[in-house]
């Protein structure tokens, strides 16, 4: 009942704000979702929403020819004669009798297939038609929840802002955004005008042009996992084709062709495309993707429609209207949504310059988010459906009260009541409101074991405190480290200051004492260097003790050029086993020493104790930049078409020890290659050079990312090496690192039977490290990624084969993905 009576307010609302308005329904009073509506001989158009109704914008009275095109029935041109406004324009569409069966045809050569080759040879001609353009765009986004857990693994979901029934079913998400758009053959650029987001006047929506440009004209079209498309140069390798049948569209032959995968594994389609004989341009395409052929097992289903308009004055097919339809679920939580877009205002002969395009893709005008509901009654092409309207009625009703110091305060007084779980995981204070909040660790689950400290707490207590309106925020943070078997207390700490979100300018300080290993890019987690060491008797990571207080800052100093720099004092003192605990003893033996060079030698250390102080200075560049602007932040996108370098210089002076003063030069360069649906090849290559050194301290040597646990759980595959000991070949001098990998993302093995089924992905990788005083140690791997079960896939297996000084190795290591 309250759906109808706020379907009635709408309508109401709807007649007195708009031009045209009215309900599309078929013969038996369906409302029809969806249908193209716009003026013959013209960009200016809307679709339905899923109620039928529809809101056609006009400037003046006069006679107008309204067309209403819907897949499946007949497409129907009505003229009118407007004399006042608002007018309301009711329409019944007709089903095609051609389109409801399927036609029977006999013949040695398929003939869809004539069609897509000629669609297939036309392509590129059909694509360059509307490579170049610019128009206004209008989206909307939903997600729907049906009966959502009040807890997943232990944490209350809550309401999911508002929008839950007593079911806990509702909407969760409702978004709109109105943009410009600007595109050539080689570059897309948005600009948003309006963005509303549902209960959160302060945010901004995710529905951009840029996520939802999916042109069925190129091979690939990116669905998170490339897709080939059904005229892809090569998609008689990967698609069937059925004719089901051919109607008239107007004076336009259309062609309702089914397209299904070869195989189910394939990244290809299911669904049907309609090609307009002779200029074999798309008419409308309904084609959808399981998660198993996206790679994404939360995925049920993604469908992607696409409506076109024939243009009279440019005599082509541009992109009318577009939807993707999506389900999906995991712990419990079952979504279905859809975002719904509408192109209209083309025009086809820009005049672009030399300053139209630039690394800005995407750009938010200032209080694009506050706009007010008249604004988007009379900008919204596409009304509001009731379910629509009465979440925004709902979450606006609520929104003040969410926002109330009051009721942020009392969701903080039940969320910061500490509970006898918090010695366990911890404990968190916050105030929303104000936008600060209190962390404080467990002592006891990050309680962690090594060989200097024996068992030992790590608690980190840290505060924050966020300024939303300045975009500026600042932590102060601090470690108290305690170990039983070394009885030392270690305190550390520091301050962070963060001045804005254009720049990421920021401030550090940090002092105190603590353990490092040597590699102080710390390649072994604590939690892999206990289990080593409790359960195996391999206590590879090793430490020294170091007092230090440094100050450091960053900025970007322009778009793709980023500069950081800091200065520290460090007193390092060398340190000793003092636990040989162990839960499984391997055949009496123990721990190796702390001493990475002698680790039999348990009386020597590898430095004497000294102080040094160190000043640094390192630029990131990325090349092509792309980034976002938003009204108070820019937000840096990472760019694959180029690679990135970054440079760097130390310089440790003014040391205890004449002889521990040093010089060091580095450079990366990395970047990701895609290739189309083969997959992404990754490189890393990394070099340095120590200078002015005289006997440099075993602390700065270059330590490489090694790995002898046969564990990975750093994610960044290509920064580390598989099987290399950590410390075997540290150098003091010059050296070179070459890291790389391709990942198919399936695109092999979804060709082999059976093992297609597993939805596995090969990886193959290798890596190279050259110092002065060693011979080239090299590795060699394969690897399976997407491993686990059902929607759970986040293990990779590689098989690595190493080769150093004539001798070959081999190795299985384990690890994540995600």
């Amino acid at each position: 009942m309250n759906i109808k009576i706020s379907l009635l307010l709408f309508i109401s609302c709807t007649i007195a704000q708009a031009q045209i308005t009215g309900t599309v329904t078929d013969e038996n009073n369906t409302p029809l979702p969806f249908v193209n509506i716009y003026l013959q001989g013209s960009y200016n158009g809307t679709t339905s929403n899923d109620d039928g109704i529809y809101q056609l914008d006009i400037n003046k009275t006069g006679n107008y020819t309204i067309i209403f095109q819907y897949l499946g029935f007949k497409t129907l041109k009505k003229e009118v004669n407007i004399t006042a406004l608002p007018f309301e324009l009711n329409i019944v569409l007709k089903e095609d009798a051609l389109a409801l069966d399927e036609v029977q045809i006999s013949t040695k050569d398929n003939p869809a297939h004539r069609i897509i080759r000629a669609a297939i040879a036309e392509k590129d001609k059909n694509l360059k038609k509307t490579s170049n353009f610019t128009a206004d765009f209008y989206s909307r986004g939903i997600y729907r929840i049906k009966d959502a857990p009040e807890k997943i693994m232990g944490f209350e979901l809550g309401d999911l802002g508002g929008g839950l029934d007593s079911t806990r079913s509702g909407v969760v998400y409702l978004s709109e955004t109105i943009s410009k758009i600007t595109k050539s053959e080689k570059e897309f650029k948005e600009n948003i005008l309006a963005s509303k987001v549902s209960g959160d006047d302060s945010g901004f929506s995710f529905n951009q042009a840029s996520e939802v440009n999916f042109n069925v004209y190129t091979n690939l079209i990116n669905l998170g996992e490339n897709i080939v498309s059904p005229i892809a140069n090569y998609a008689f390798n990967y698609y069937k084709y059925t004719l089901v049948n051919s109607y008239y569209e107007g004076e336009f032959l259309i062609n309702k062709i089914k397209v299904a995968p070869k195989k189910t594994t394939d990244n290809a389609f299911t669904g049907f495309i309609y090609i307009v004989e002779n200029s074999w341009e798309f008419f409308a395409v309904d084609l959808s993707v399981t998660g198993k052929q996206i790679q994404q097992p939360m995925v049920k289903k993604l469908t992607l429609k696409q409506s076109y308009s024939y243009s009279e004055k440019d005599k082509m097919w541009p992109l009318f209207s577009q939807s993707i339809d999506f389900v999906f679920g995991m712990f419990g939580i079952n979504v279905d949504g859809r975002f719904t877009g509408v192109y209209s205002d083309y025009n086809f002969q820009p005049n672009f310059t030399k300053a139209t395009f630039t690394n800005e893709i995407l750009s938010i005008e200032d209080k694009a988010n506050k706009k007010d509901s008249l604004f988007w009654k009379n900008m919204r092409p596409i009304p509001l459906t009731a379910e629509e309207m009465n979440d925004y009625q709902l979450k606006d009703s609520i929104k003040e009260i969410r926002q109330s110091e009051k009721y942020l305060d009392s969701i903080d007084l039940k969320r910061n009541k500490f509970k006898i779980m918090n010695v366990l995981t911890g404990y968190n204070y916050s105030n929303t409101y104000e936008k600060w909040g209190l962390n404080i660790g467990s002592p006891v689950f990050n309680s962690m074991f090594n060989t200097v400290q024996g068992w030992h707490t790590n608690m980190d207590i840290s505060y924050y405190k966020y300024y939303k309106d300045e975009n500026r925020s600042f932590n102060i943070r601090s470690k108290i480290d305690y170990g039983l078997s070394d009885d030392q207390l270690r305190l550390s700490g520091g301050f962070t200051y963060n001045f804005n979100g254009k720049t990421n300018s920021y401030v550090s300080i940090n002092g105190g004492r603590k353990i490092m290993q040597f590699n102080e890019s710390e390649p072994i987690a604590p939690i892999v260097n206990a289990v080593s060491s409790l359960f195996f008797e391999d206590n590879y990571a090793k430490y020294y003790d170091k007092t230090f207080a440094s100050i450091s800052g960053g900025k970007e100093i322009f778009n793709g050029l980023r500069m950081n720099s800091s200065i520290s004092y460090e007193n390092r003192k060398p340190l000793f086993n003092n636990a040989d605990w162990v839960i499984l003893n391997k055949d009496d033996e123990q721990y190796s020493s702390n001493n990475p060079l002698e680790p039999d030698n348990y009386t020597s250390t590898p430095f004497d104790e000294h102080s040094i102080y160190k000043f640094s200075l390192g630029a990131t560049i990325k090349f092509g930049q792309k980034y976002i602007s938003y009204p108070d932040r820019k937000i840096n996108l990472y760019e694959t078409k180029y690679p990135a370098l970054n440079i760097g210089y130390t310089k440790g002076f003014a040391a205890s020890e004449n002889k521990y003063n040093y010089d060091l030069v580095q450079a990366r360069l990395y970047q990701d290659l895609k290739f189309g649906n083969k997959g992404t090849f990754s490189y890393n290559i990394k070099a340095g050079k120590f200078l002015n050194t005289d006997e440099l301290s075993f602390t700065d040597y270059k330590h490489f990312n090694g790995n002898q646990t046969h564990v990975n759980l750093d994610l960044n595959y290509i920064n580390s090496f598989y099987l290399l000991p950590y410390y075997n070949l540290s150098t003091d001098n010059q050296y070179a690192e070459f890291h790389a990998q391709h990942h198919f993302n399936g695109y092999l093995l979804r060709k082999i039977p059976l093992l297609n089924k597993l939805q596995f992905q090969l990886v193959v990788g290798a890596k190279a490290l050259f110092t002065p005083d060693n011979k080239p140690y090299s590795e060699y791997s394969v690897g399976l990624d997407n491993i686990g079960f059902g929607k759970f896939r986040f293990l990779r297996v590689d098989y690595v084969r190493s080769y150093f000084n004539g001798k070959a190795t081999n190795g299985v290591v384990f690890g994540l993905s995600f």
